[in-house]
């Protein structure tokens, strides 16, 4: 079990089962935007799915679940002939990705965003407000063109159309 506890200047002090957690040696305390890395970190560490209770400053409890995530495979090794035609054909440029924005409200100022399908992960400002940049090839897999930003923290969930 991981206890997350935010204090009023956005600092976190985090528990792995009632053992504190701190950040590494000589680096700044824990903030809001450390959040991802830390349960990345404690569920690659312990390689068992998490409970993650996060006690916000108004005292609400927000209990989520993670699994870690499992390695990618290495590539398998290429023919000196398949690097050449690889070579070749990477030396021609890909087509620049056609970016278009999408914000939504209601987040909570620092939190983390994500973005549906989860292809990135975004933080909200000091607003906040989150925005994303999103590559228009991911938007033509959408029937509806549609994209979702989720607060992770306020559990806020925007749905729109990027523009």
């Amino acid at each position: 079990m991981v206890r997350i506890v935010v204090a009023d200047d956005g600092t976190l002090t985090v528990s792995v089962d009632g053992a504190p957690y701190l950040p590494p040696e000589f680096s700044p305390p824990w903030r809001r935007a450390s959040f991802p890395a830390i349960v990345d970190a404690i569920s690659q560490q312990t390689g068992r799915t998490l409970r993650v209770d996060v006690i916000e400053t108004d005292g609400r409890t927000i209990t989520d679940f993670y699994t870690p995530r499992t390695p990618r495979k290495a590539e398998p090794q290429t023919s000196a002939a398949e690097s050449s035609v690889q070579a070749a054909s990477a030396a021609e440029p890909a087509p620049a990705p056609r970016l278009m924005q999408f914000a939504g409200s209601g987040m909570i100022p620092g939190e983390e965003v994500a973005v549906a399908i989860i292809i990135a992960h975004a933080e909200s400002g000091p607003d906040g407000i989150a925005r994303t940049l999103i590559d228009s090839r991911y938007l033509e897999h959408s029937p509806t063109g549609e994209a979702v930003l989720l607060g992770r923290i306020s559990a806020t969930v925007c749905v729109g159309q990027p523009q």
